[in-house]
């Protein structure tokens, strides 16, 4: 997808809704972007139970695969709630703004329960065994252009509710340059992830390092490995990112209790497209925005680093 299409759909979704549509159409808005996100979900899965060489993988590397990339997102949790803790107030600064408007400060905690809390894993779940057992020859070109149709829908919906909630442009003028310890934080931490579970779990540092720090960038991360060090290195490389997603799904609920800033370290690069919308019905429109941003200038590392990972570890 076009570096430019997400904001342009944000862009268009805000300006529908900017002075405010009817209760109904809203709705609309809403029920369309559930959808877009349930078949987002069920593509997500078709990717991986239509790929051999993740499905082929799993009974020998694949467990490693998975504790690499929960070490990942580990990590990248553990040092966006330090950042948050210190030089990059999330929550205290959405409070701030809600106080100096006289707006009730509700809480968004993840307390509340949502289907969508069990709907989005059960649908990743339903495409990795239709991708296994029922379209296993399905063409990936297709897959493709769902995908991208769906995050078109997705980005328009996020765009529709940012015109809901003007305060969210407040919310990032506010939060200034401070916005960047998130991507920072995230991308350290990966690193970190990488080596530790290398580490732990004897894999070649280089392979697990440069997995990891992916940063669910699948499809570069592990044509990238595969190119350099092998079929092997290369099904790290994909195995590690594409978990991360189903991953960041499934933890959602947990994520948010720990802070509001941890589902957006677990979605890290993802949050530039698939994870965006899973993480916003998260965290809210202001950190969805914080997400959005974080997972752009991810995504824009990601190329740059693992050229360098690859002289770093001398693959």
């Amino acid at each position: 997808m076009n570096i430019y299409v997400p904001f342009i759909c944000l862009a268009l979704g805000a300006a529908i809704n900017w002075r405010g549509l009817p209760a109904p159409a809203l709705k609309t808005f809403d029920f369309a972007t559930n959808a877009a996100l349930m078949v987002l979900m069920v593509v997500i899965g078709l990717n991986i139970g239509t790929s051999p060489q993740v499905m082929s993988n799993l009974g020998t590397i694949g467990l490693k695969c998975l504790l690499i990339s929960l070490c990942s997102i580990a990590c990248s949790v553990l040092l966006v709630l330090l950042a948050e803790k210190t030089v990059m107030p999330l929550e205290k600064i959405r409070l701030q703004l809600a106080a100096e408007k006289n707006i009730p400060a509700v809480s968004q905690d993840g307390g509340g329960f949502s289907p969508l809390v069990i709907a989005m894993p059960s649908f990743i779940a339903a495409g990795i065994l239709a991708g296994c057992f029922v379209l296993p020859d399905i063409s990936h070109d297709l897959l493709d252009r769902i995908l991208t149709l769906s995050l078109i829908f997705l980005y328009t919906g996020v765009g529709v509710s940012l015109g809901s909630n003007k305060e969210v442009f407040q919310y990032i003028k506010r939060l200034g340059a401070r916005v960047l310890f998130m991507p920072l934080a995230i991308f350290t931490g990966c690193i970190a992830g990488g080596f530790i579970g290398g580490i732990l779990l004897d894999v070649p540092l280089g392979w697990s390092v440069i997995s990891s720090s992916g940063m669910a960038y699948y499809s570069l991360t592990g044509a990238f490995l595969t190119e350099i060090a092998g079929i092997e290195a290369g099904t790290y490389g994909f195995i590690v990112n594409v978990s991360r997603d189903v991953f960041t799904v499934a933890l959602l609920p947990l994520l948010v209790k720990i802070s509001k800033g941890s589902p957006i370290a677990s979605g890290a690069a993802g949050c530039m497209d698939t994870m965006l919308v899973p993480v916003t019905k998260t965290v809210g429109a202001e950190l969805g925005m914080v997400a959005l941003i974080s997972g752009t200038i991810l995504t824009f590392v990601v190329p740059v680093w693992l050229p360098a990972a690859q002289i770093i570890f001398g693959l």
